[in-house]
């Protein structure tokens, strides 16, 4: 499946814009440390000014430091991306994450599928909060999208993770296996250049990709991400608990 991460991050802007009015500002975001819905969608508005920034090269104005009115923040800063990615060329250079220098020359098309991440498990983040905790099915997507967010972690974030020095390399590989997407795409953390069926894991982790996905960015556990685990339990935990995410 070929994705088109410009219309991905256009609805799941306006899923999580349209979730804002219904969430307590001061309300717990579920497995976020002490974050509150109000620093959550801060967080996203300042991100997509951020990447639109980046995706055009250019330092932009500070948005300064608030307290904004929430739900139209947003909406203008989600505006702001949308229109610096369907201006520019998808493959007009900018500035991507890169390591070893945390930043560093890209493709625009970059930012269309990072946005739609950081915007997919961010509207998970939102609806968890107003549900109390967070779950499966949650923020609604394909699983080749939820596969797709899997693959980013995999092969972009973890190895620049380990790049930047923020972590060591993985002492163990785990092997990452979608059943809900054709094929049964594998990934293999901590082993992002080789081919999975070249790689013997030290633990395999198989089930839906929104588990797998939720799983890497610490959102769920595999046990509530409905995943399936063999090998030693302790040797994934200490894998997970590594910062493989930003």
């Amino acid at each position: 499946m070929t994705l088109d991460h410009l219309s991905l991050l256009a609805r799941l802007q306006a899923g999580f814009l349209a979730a804002v009015p219904r969430a307590d500002p001061d309300a717990r975001v579920p497995a976020c440390g002490d974050w509150t819905v109000r620093e959550l969608v801060e967080h996203l508005a300042g991100v997509h000014y951020w990447a639109a920034g980046q995706a055009r090269a250019k330092r932009g104005a500070p948005l300064g430091d608030g307290p904004f009115d929430l739900e139209a923040h947003y909406a203008a800063q989600a505006a702001t991306l949308r229109q610096a990615l369907a201006e520019l060329d998808p493959d007009a250079t900018g500035r991507v994450l890169t390591h070893p220098k945390p930043m560093g020359p890209g493709p625009v098309r970059f930012w269309h599928r990072r946005q739609t991440h950081e915007t997919l498990v961010h509207l998970h983040d939102l609806r968890a909060a107003i549900a109390g905790t967070g779950s499966i099915g949650l923020a609604e997507a394909e699983p080749e999208v939820w596969a797709d967010t899997v693959d980013e972690v995999v092969t972009v974030l973890q190895p620049r993770q380990a790049g930047l020095g923020r972590m060591a390399p993985l002492r163990l590989q785990v092997a990452l296996v979608a059943t809900d997407v054709d094929g049964s795409p594998t990934w293999v953390l901590g082993a992002p250049g080789e081919r999975a069926d070249e790689v013997t894991p030290d633990v395999v982790v198989s089930g839906p990709a929104e588990g797998l996905a939720l799983t890497l960015w610490r959102r769920l556990t595999p046990a509530e991400a409905g995943l399936t685990v063999q090998g030693d339990h302790a040797d994934l935990e200490a894998a997970l608990a590594e910062p493989i995410v930003p």
